[in-house]
């Protein structure tokens, strides 16, 4: 629950976090009062979708859409021979020469490119760097492999037509943020290990990344905003039976990696208050023995915050951040 803050912890037992001020008063502000969620049982993919998609129509409209962005859609053939959505956002006038392959969010189960238009939409606006958007089949109807050889279809298909969208294929980037920072990583993996496309960077936010995340945190009750539930549901929807066990593929959970060695240079955001924040700092750790990693751990905040407080001090932050890394490609 976005505005229910546990009572202070007493003396010997957990320091306990708290939630940014701006962060806190954001989801009263935007929905007109208090925010109560009905939690889910591990497992109920359904009502987990339903309640996703209708909050992301919601807060993708709620900051302006930029008017310079010109969408078109394109499809490409999936591995199994299935037809995926692939839509390309342009800014008006800008040269390209970068890109970035886009995979959404949402557990992996849940979202659509149709649900982040306006989040794309900014990111180019503002960067001037064109966007391919993928629409990357969803577990449990279509578990690993299958989303993150969506992606790879993807990353193909811009290769491929690098030239004719003015694009350097030496400079196309792979982000995505939670569920979709994890089918990006993971794709980033696939690209190295079959000597596909190049990849010039990874920009994960608060990516999704290992299945074995179960064990509730004292230390976070109350704080946030995925919650353990969501993330059993999630991987379960992903792997059936292999969740958790040894056998799990990088490819799905990338903090399975072994090797980073030949991984593309990374951006990675992880937050204080979100169940994947040791994960993600990890992944970043392992990733920087090789090659180059730009980690920013953010305080005081849950996991997809800025979609609701993007007014804050700390969400505007993150966007410069952004920013300027896509400027950077």
């Amino acid at each position: 629950m976005w505005d229910k803050v546990p009572a202070p912890h007493k003396k010997g037992a957990y320091v306990s976090f708290s939630r940014d001020p701006e962060v806190l008063a954001a989801p009263a502000e935007f929905f007109g009062g208090p925010v109560e969620i009905a939690s889910a049982p591990v497992g109920d993919v359904a009502t987990r979708r339903a309640v996703v998609d209708a909050v992301h129509a919601q807060l993708d409209v709620a900051q302006p859409i930029p008017d310079d962005v010109k969408v078109r859609d394109f499809e490409t053939t999936a591995a199994d021979g299935a037809k995926l959505l692939l839509r390309w956002y342009a800014k008006e006038g800008a040269e390209p020469g970068s890109a970035v392959l886009f995979l959404h969010g949402s557990g992996m189960i849940a979202s659509s490119v149709a649900l982040y238009d306006g989040t794309v939409s900014r990111y180019v606006s503002s960067s001037g760097v064109p966007f391919l958007s993928v629409e990357y089949r969803l577990a449990p109807e279509h578990p690993h492999p299958t989303p993150v050889e969506d992606a790879y279809a993807g990353l193909v298909w811009l290769a491929e037509r690098a030239a004719e969208l003015g694009v350097d294929p030496a400079r196309i980037a792979v982000m995505g943020d939670s569920g979709g920072g994890g089918v990006a990583a993971g794709l980033a993996l696939l690209a190295r290990d079959r000597s596909g496309p190049p990849i010039a960077r990874q920009i994960l936010l608060y990516p999704m990344l290992d299945d074995r995340n179960t064990s509730p945190d004292p230390a976070l009750a109350g704080l946030i905003t995925w919650s353990y539930d969501d993330n059993i549901t999630g991987w379960q929807a992903l792997l059936g039976d292999a969740r958790g066990g040894p056998d799990v593929s990088p490819y799905a959970a990338p903090a399975r990696m072994r090797d980073a060695a030949g991984m593309p240079p990374l951006y990675m955001e992880a937050l204080e208050l979100d169940i994947f924040r040791d994960e993600d700092i990890d992944y970043a750790r392992r990733t920087a023995a090789g090659v180059t990693a730009e980690l920013h751990v953010h305080a005081s905040v849950p996991h997809a915050f800025e979609t609701i407080a993007f007014d804050s001090a700390v969400a505007q932050r993150m966007k410069t951040d952004r920013i300027r890394v896509l400027r950077a490609l």
